[in-house]
């Protein structure tokens, strides 16, 4: 009668020993990129199956039980990182308490709709058609003082957090707000000197984004089309040609170019284009908010082709240091085209 109890009670041990195991031991597979989505509008039967399909565990019954037995009913759509050597328990009990990973959202820079929301469809459940349908939709933009060519005016440059399973208005929002902390009183004071509204501040700050990336140069090319917007002069800004053109990869404007028929065409049509031309950076928009006083008209890029560029309030002067410029173009051109005939 012993040897049968003691039976009994090994035979209760190991089933135990098994179950304890099959609960709390090293049940999950990690998946490639170490994440398990969870879609939105998913039911408990879609992410048992996906869990299995993904090979991320073996099969559904010891996680239904544990399932079962932690009381998993509503569905918590969102990113989960799954660790390796993870247990059934602390799977289920992760996915139980909807405890997301978070997505960090850095933004460098943006030149189209396209692009912004190419990167949004990568990192979040929201794919880049619904993103760009938000952007197209005035009545969307709307709520935040914006259009479809100012949109962009929305977009500080930084890292921004969010949950996977954010929508075009969650994510919206979040940027929209923390441009709204951006712009200060003073500093929308230090603009309105300059005649200008933050929506403008930043166009201005978008094309000498793209301009230059002399940071000691910024400042006083913002000062040059200050005072040609004073003076009701065009801003003549070349990447402003790239951009109706949609070629971001121009090294010369030729006089051909400016022809094109567009409103972001700032030899064509007076004053700052519709919309930004790219997300600036916080240094340029500094720039522009600081812009030095100055009498500065016209500025060309040094012949040294250092990066850095010349300026002046003499057109005189202005065609000369253009001529040295192109000339110095043409000396590069020809010396590359040498190299690559060798």
């Amino acid at each position: 009668m012993k040897k049968i109890v003691g039976l009994f009670f090994l035979i209760v041990a190991i089933v135990a020993a098994i179950t304890a195991w099959k609960i709390f031991g090293p049940g999950v597979k990690q998946p490639q990129d170490n994440f398990f989505y969870i879609r939105t509008g998913s039911v408990y039967g879609n992410v048992v199956s996906d869990l299995v399909d993904q090979k991320i565990i073996k099969s559904k019954k010891w996680f239904n039980f544990i399932a079962k037995a932690l009381k998993y009913k509503i569905i918590k759509p969102g990113k989960y990182e799954i660790k390796k050597e993870m247990s059934l328990f602390n799977l289920v009990r992760v996915l139980k308490n909807g405890r997301q990973t978070p997505v960090n959202l850095v933004i460098i820079k943006f030149r189209t709709k396209e692009e912004f929301a190419h990167r949004i469809g990568k990192e979040f459940e929201t794919d880049s058609l619904q993103m760009i349908n938000f952007l197209n939709n005035n009545d969307s933009l709307r709520h935040y003082g914006l259009d479809t060519n100012t949109w962009t005016c929305a977009i500080i440059p930084d890292t921004y957090t969010y949950f996977w399973n954010s929508t075009p208005t969650r994510i919206f929002d979040k940027l929209y707000l923390s441009s709204q902390k951006f712009w200060t009183e003073q500093k929308i004071q230090k603009i309105k000197d300059e005649n200008l509204n933050p929506t403008e501040a930043y166009i201005l700050a978008s094309i000498i984004e793209e301009e230059t990336n002399s940071k000691n140069d910024k400042g006083n090319i913002a000062s040059v089309y200050i005072n040609r917007i004073n003076k009701g002069m065009p801003l003549q800004a070349d990447p402003t040609i790239k951009f109706a053109m949609k070629d971001f990869n121009l090294k010369r404007i030729y006089d051909k170019y400016l022809k094109v028929q567009s409103p972001y065409n700032t030899y064509a049509n007076p004053g700052l284009p519709p919309g930004p031309i790219c997300t600036p950076s916080v240094e340029t928009l500094n720039a522009v908010i600081n812009a030095p006083k100055t009498d500065y008209i016209y500025f060309v890029a040094d012949s040294d082709l250092n990066g850095g560029s010349v300026f002046t309030s003499s057109y005189n002067e202005h065609k000369k240091y253009a001529r040295l410029y192109q000339q110095a173009l043409n000396t590069q051109d020809s010396i590359r085209k040498a190299r690559q005939s060798n």
